[in-house]
């Protein structure tokens, strides 16, 4: 069993994978994503299986990417295979043939409000919160929001991406972010209902249904990521970004020049 993702077979055809760092609240480590896309990978061919659900380990889904390991080694290269890397992952859980729920506890900021965006349903608990937080350091969350900007309005995508701002699970419901909010003790129960209506139906309506809902939809999603990785990457390595990431590590404000 790979320690940084759990795999759990919780009843025929449902699988679920838990990002298990809690101690740094899920981030996205590169040896996160490696076995996020293992797992991934491992999935895709398996015809036992019709639902993922995606949960985090501890008081956090996800809360994005591991910012002490990005400053370690600042260089336009390892930033923009960062962002491919996480890019590739996003994109392997829309191509996945099965259904992808988020089930979503805590907050999920920056990368891992992406991670709920991405997958094709949310239940989130009445306590979770969400936010692309990365402005606040300088470093605009370009990856996140090509994914953002594909569930919810313009408008309310640009408030969350300027300001950095946290939003309400009720708002994101609204918004059109997650599915259902539920109380904190239920998301779990809930999550599994959600699940237990899609197992009912036929795996081949699910798998055609999925790919053709985002070839219709989507456009040049691939061409998106690529362009924001390249974006964010530059980002990363102007000195307000280096900054500001620097600046959070060590637990003080930033002390930005422009």
């Amino acid at each position: 069993m790979n320690e940084l993702v759990l795999r759990e077979a919780i009843k025929p055809g449902l699988v679920r994978l838990t990002l298990n760092r809690p101690d740094a609240f899920n981030s996205l480590s590169e040896a996160m994503l490696s076995a996020i896309k293992t797992e991934l990978d491992a999935l895709a061919k398996d015809e036992a299986t019709k639902v993922v659900v995606i949960a985090g380990a501890g008081k956090a889904f996800c809360a994005g990417h591991d910012l002490k390991e990005m400053r370690a080694a600042p260089s336009q290269d390892y930033y923009e295979g960062l962002f491919k890397r996480c890019s590739e992952v996003m994109l392997g859980i829309q191509r996945l043939p099965q259904v992808v729920i988020a089930q979503v506890e805590g907050v999920a900021t920056a990368a891992g409000c992406q991670l709920v965006a991405m997958c094709d349903l949310a239940v989130a608990a009445e306590s979770a919160r969400f936010a692309v937080s990365g402005v606040n350091l300088g470093l605009f969350c370009s990856t996140p929001s090509v994914a953002l900007s594909r569930n919810i309005g313009r408008k309310q995508a640009m408030s969350m991406l300027m300001t950095g701002e946290f939003i309400s699970s009720e708002q994101a419901r609204d918004w059109g972010l997650i599915n259902e909010v539920v109380a904190k003790d239920a998301v779990s129960q809930a999550t599994e209902e959600l699940a237990d209506k899609i197992l009912k139906k036929p795996l081949p309506a699910l798998r055609l249904g999925k790919r053709l809902f985002y070839e219709q939809i989507e456009g040049n999603i691939a061409r998106a990521y690529e362009l924001a990785g390249q974006t964010m990457a530059c980002n990363m390595m102007d000195e307000t970004a280096l900054e500001g990431v620097q600046a959070f590590i060590e637990k003080r404000p930033p002390n930005w020049q422009k």
